[in-house]
């Protein structure tokens, strides 16, 4: 198991450092510029207001399909068709709910027409994780890679032929980038299913009421974590968008550093996709996970606590050089959320672990207690520092949630933190920090400075073995 997660983990990340990084930085930065912060912050407020109600296009049907065909294959072809059915009719439901939500929230005519677009969207992003919780539980986990970056490959191509392609005369709209989106969802989704259905031995488009109500009882645990998971993590721009005069700009402001969080979360996420089958294999049977969490813990905290740090230390550089329109706290609400990051790589290792262990009572009132804080530290913070009100809310609750999973693990799980792992932390955050200081101070070009803050903190990550290399190459030579 540890030789198929470290193989396959190499192989995601190539994949997603070569697809997501120009996505990010290239096509949505640009359209960012093209489109000016409040019509892109608007784009960002309803998309996270249609993420609010994703509960419903899943109710946590995937990560417990996930888990149940990685412990079960065989449930696959048995399963496959009428839970694809069941989905099917959730994408509907969830389409005229969000509508619902959107006129009763006082969008305007135009609003819900970008919204209806953005749900449908949503909808066939659904579909894509469905069929990848198939291939992942199926340890398929090389088409599950592709279909991964697959969405955003296209949507670089189609994007920059309308950025810099000359095909029109017109500025390039936001719906244009919206429509990109569907196009580019609708050729993964196609073939996702035909990997699916490859595997799948009985396929058969039929809806089968009382099946779906069975898994709907037996999936609402999760269905609970995701909702409130997705709260705490999206109402922050829904929020700023609502509760301030300038609320679309705050709320383009806010995205633009959002933008970078997510590129570095797209790749955190990777873990959690891999971990959760591998997990729940593990535990079913009763095999000892504890080398697995370390080496996964290890790899995890050294890679977002380098990101995070370099984007502390260089915000100011970064945003300059990326965006037109920034605000005086752009810099600031830069490093908080990239620290976010920090503690939400812990928690797709062991809020990961927590899920394939079916500890989902425990993560549920973790997750409700992080909405109510969240919620309450966006209402006193959003009016006295706007968009950095938001990142500071969310870094709180993330530390809060980050801990509690870490303690909760190390009890269940027998996790053993020593004093060689206590210092070892200690001198690999020290040490990143010192070398992003004196790589600032004495290197003057910024971006040379940034690349040698990278590969000497990498260096360091291997010295002092936060990054297990000889583990890693004798687990795939040899296990």
């Amino acid at each position: 198991m540890r030789k198929k997660f470290i193989t396959n983990l190499l192989f995601l990340l190539v994949l997603n450092f070569l697809i997501k990084p120009f996505y990010i930085l290239g096509i949505d930065a640009e359209i960012i510029n093209r489109v000016g912060a409040e019509t892109y912050g608007l784009y960002f407020s309803l998309f996270n207001f249609s993420f609010l109600f994703n509960i419903f296009l899943d109710f946590g049907i995937n990560n417990f399909n996930t888990k149940n065909i990685a412990q079960n294959e065989h449930l696959l072809s048995k399963y496959f068709s009428k839970i694809f059915s069941l989905k099917l009719l959730l994408v509907v439901g969830y389409v005229l709910l969000i509508l619902c939500a959107g006129f009763l929230w006082g969008y305007s005519e135009y609003d819900l027409g970008l919204l209806f677009i953005l749900a449908l969207n949503q909808g066939l992003v659904a579909i894509i994780l469905y069929l990848r919780s198939n291939l992942g539980g199926s340890q398929m986990f090389f088409k599950d890679s592709i279909i991964s970056v697959l969405d955003r490959f296209l949507m670089i191509v189609i994007c920059s032929i309308l950025l810099w392609g000359n095909i029109t005369n017109k500025p390039f709209e936001i719906e244009w980038f919206v429509y990109a989106q569907t196009i580019s969802y609708g050729i993964t989704l196609l073939m996702a299913l035909f990997w699916v259905w490859k595997k799948s031995t009985y396929v058969k488009i039929k809806f089968n009421q009382l099946f779906s109500m069975a898994i709907i009882r037996q999936s609402m645990p999760y269905a609970l974590l995701i909702l409130l998971m997705t709260f705490y993590y999206r109402s922050d721009s829904v929020m700023l968008e609502k509760m301030l005069d300038d609320g679309r700009v705050q709320a383009g402001y806010y995205a633009q550093a959002y933008r970078f969080f997510e590129a570095g979360n797209m790749v955190a996420y990777l873990f959690s996709v891999l971990l959760l089958p591998i997990f729940s294999k593990m535990i079913k049977a009763r095999e000892s996970i504890v080398d697995l969490v370390d080496i996964s813990f290890k790899i995890m905290f050294s890679g977002a606590l380098i990101l995070s740090v370099l984007c502390f230390q260089f915000g100011d550089e970064i945003m300059s050089w990326r965006y037109h329109d920034i605000s005086s706290q752009s810099s600031a609400l830069f490093s908080v959320l990239m620290f976010c990051f920090v503690c939400i790589s812990s928690t797709y290792i062991f809020g990961t672990l927590l899920t394939a262990n079916g500890d989902l009572k425990l993560l549920n009132v973790l997750a409700g207690v992080a909405v109510m804080v969240n919620i309450g530290l966006n209402l006193i913070l959003i009016p006295k520092w706007q968009a950095l009100g938001s990142a500071v809310a969310s870094l709180i609750t993330q530390i809060i949630v980050s801990i509690t999973q870490i303690m909760v693990s190390k009890k269940r799980f027998d996790l053993r933190i020593t004093f060689k792992w206590v210092i070892q932390f200690m001198v690999f955050t020290l040490g990143v920090f010192l070398i992003a200081y004196f790589s600032h101070l004495h290197i003057s070009n910024w971006v040379a400075a940034m690349l040698v803050f990278a590969f000497m903190s990498s260096i360091l990550a291997l010295i002092i073995r936060m990054i297990p290399m000889r583990r890693m190459i004798q687990v795939i030579k040899y296990e």
